[in-house]
């Protein structure tokens, strides 16, 4: 057979990760066939023989010898003269089998046809590829940072695929380099033309829920269940675990002695802060576990409405509402009910005022600011400690320090 570049297309798939010798064979064939069909009009009278290992391949096309006046399928009949150029003792009703060189194909065809074989093997790879991670959406995943741009990280697997992780997916804490191994789970895988894009996330509630199982074994075991996971990625999380063995301490196997258990979840999601909370269908005791680590005086609860208005002494507003409102924000979303939160004896003291009444010398930004901790009084401001205001809310310290200037001048006068 003539060596030409034709063979080296499947000789360079024959190892390929991807398809098995079946596949690659019934491809091989399929195109050659239509080639054929092209060529002769039909290929049911051919026979295509492949060996992939070699990289070698044959085909034999079979005719009936007709007398030389009676030939009238040319692809199907073969004329007694010519046929006995081919051996001298054949016959008229005979078959005959001749090898048919691909150079008889012409050279268009045959570049037509290495291009079709390529197109066809990868397009049976990204087939296999999307099915493969299809299987994969909502599991773990490690990959190779390959490129980082500014608004998607590249990576690339063990096996030399490309996994995308959007910026969005990302923690806004991620900091990565080249060669950095980066976790996360496979979200989605979305096709792009003919070639899969598999979209990875680190932001997902399931990518949390994924890594309780592979760090926690009685999670991985099924004797703790995750009930439901939320999380606002790279800040704060809640996750809701329970247990049908009344052995086992649902939350205290998952935190671990000192937190050595969850340490490792935690500084994978860069440093989240996690509050792992026991589940129960008792929903006020679940409301009230929620907004850990507040402690809740008392939950009225409105089913219909999905509300529930939650009771707190002073001290406990702040913890319940949470830094940028968090944690309020978050049990919420745990519980499936929208949170209200009221200060015990909510009826403004006489000798306390409203923080709004000093919106002519404070901006409103700031009186915002101190709203969303749940602080909107003046002797509520007065009687938190500086630093932790500063832990607890976006201001700088100067800012706070100048409210409580303004209110000391004012409410204390």
């Amino acid at each position: 057979m003539e060596n030409i570049a034709l063979i080296d297309s499947f000789s360079e798939f024959k190892d390929d990760k991807l398809i098995d010798r079946v596949t690659l064979m019934a491809i091989l064939e399929d195109v050659f066939r239509n080639a054929l069909k092209k060529k002769y009009g039909s290929d049911d009278n051919f026979d295509i023989i492949i060996n992939p290992d070699k990289g070698d391949m044959e085909i034999w096309r079979r005719r009936i010898v007709v007398a030389d006046d009676d030939l009238d399928l040319e692809n199907e009949e073969i004329t007694l003269t010519e046929a006995r150029k081919i051996e001298a003792d054949f016959e008229i009703g005979e078959e005959v089998s001749e090898e048919v060189k691909l150079i008889d194909l012409g050279r268009r065809a045959i570049l037509a046809l290495r291009q079709n074989l390529i197109s066809k093997i990868h397009e049976h790879d990204n087939t296999n590829l999307y099915k493969q991670f299809k299987d994969l959406i909502g599991e773990i995943y490690t990959a190779e940072v390959h490129h980082v741009r500014p608004r998607v990280v590249i990576l690339i697997d063990d096996e030399g695929n490309e996994i995308v992780l959007p910026k969005e997916k990302q923690i806004p804490s991620d900091f990565f380099r080249k060669g950095d191994n980066v976790r996360g789970i496979i979200e989605s895988v979305e096709l792009k033309g003919n070639k899969p894009q598999i979209i990875m996330s680190r932001t997902a509630d399931k990518f949390l829920e994924k890594l309780f199982e592979q760090e926690i074994p009685e999670v991985f075991d099924g004797l703790i269940m995750i009930k439901k996971v939320v999380r606002i990625p790279g800040e704060k999380a809640k996750v809701a675990v329970d247990s049908y063995d009344d052995r086992i301490d649902p939350v205290g196997a998952c935190v671990g002695m000192k937190g050595s258990r969850i340490h490792g979840i935690v500084r994978e999601l860069g440093n989240e802060n996690i509050d792992v909370i026991n589940y129960t269908t008792n929903l006020q005791l679940y409301i009230t576990r929620a907004l850990s680590p507040a402690k809740v005086s008392s939950v009225k609860i409105d089913e219909e409405k999905k509300r529930a208005e939650v009771f707190l002494k002073l001290e406990e507003v702040s913890k319940a509402i949470g830094r940028g409102g968090h944690n309020i924000k978050l049990a919420g979303l745990l519980t499936g009910y929208e949170l209200d939160v009221i200060r015990e004896g909510s009826a403004i003291e006489e000798d306390d005022v409203e923080l709004t009444e000093f919106s002519d010398e404070i901006d409103g930004w700031v009186i915002d600011e101190f709203a969303k901790i749940g602080l909107d009084t003046a002797r509520s401001i007065l009687n938190q400690d500086v630093a932790d205001l500063v832990r607890r809310t976006d201001l700088e310290e100067e800012t706070i320090l100048e409210v409580i200037r303004i209110l000391k001048e004012e409410f204390e006068d």
